[in-house]
């Protein structure tokens, strides 16, 4: 289904089904940033009550963790937004003359 890390490739290789309408945009990343921000939220509230550490400590853990469950998540979100695009047969939507 990837041709490369994030790429969709223009067709299958198993069937030769062509995946040229298929176009999930913006999607995956914006599920990764909201799913990665509240979980960063429960583990900043889950070392502040249980630890109190200082501010630099809060930013020390939680832009590594942010970031790298992001960039972790981008690859399985833009592949379930795919394939449930490609299940429904959805396309883009066209206005009737």
């Amino acid at each position: 289904m990837f041709d490369g890390l994030l790429k969709i490739a223009p067709a299958c290789d198993a069937c030769e089904t062509s995946f040229e309408n298929a176009d999930v945009g913006d999607g995956a990343s914006v599920f990764g940033v909201l799913i990665a921000g509240a979980l960063g939220v429960v583990l900043l509230l889950l070392m502040q009550v249980a630890f109190d550490p200082p501010l630099w400590v809060h930013m020390l853990v939680q832009i590594p963790f942010i970031s790298a469950l992001t960039i972790g998540l981008l690859r399985l979100l833009k592949g379930l937004l795919f394939a449930l695009q490609f299940q429904h047969n959805a396309s883009q939507g066209k206005l009737e003359d």
